[in-house]
């Protein structure tokens, strides 16, 4: 679900081309005028909250020197939100739960013992 903007259809299209179809909902304006807005209002919501939780730790880097500085920050991002930040409607949990985070008693210590897990992954998937 997104808003009305353009650019999403565009998105949309260009994903089509490297065969990665999905679904895009238009949820128009601040009410629910139509059957889609009424199904999808939710989600739009959702979004525009995780949204602003994004422009928020982008606002600390006052921009970023490279390309690739900014696939970092977005890749950083994805994982803190997925696998670390707790959330509200998880019962103050992370959306996805890893076990071997469990006993960890602090952010820091979570964040190493990911990247460990990360770099385990990386190196089994190289020996396949």
């Amino acid at each position: 679900a997104s808003d009305g903007y353009t650019a999403y259809k565009l998105a949309q299209q260009q994903f089509m081309l490297q065969n990665m179809d999905f679904n895009l909902f238009q949820v128009i304006g601040l009410t629910n005028n139509d059957p889609v807005s009424t199904e999808y209002r939710w989600l739009k919501q959702t979004i525009e909250r995780l949204n602003r939780t994004f422009k928020f730790s982008y606002q600390i880097t006052n921009g970023y020197g490279s390309g690739e500085g900014s696939n970092t920050h977005v890749a950083l991002f994805v994982a803190y939100y997925n696998f670390l930040r707790p959330h509200s409607y998880t019962y103050w949990q992370p959306l996805n739960f890893i076990p071997e985070l469990e006993s960890i008693p602090n952010m820091p210590g979570k964040w190493q013992k990911l990247i460990e897990l990360s770099q385990q992954l990386i190196l089994s998937k190289q020996v396949s």
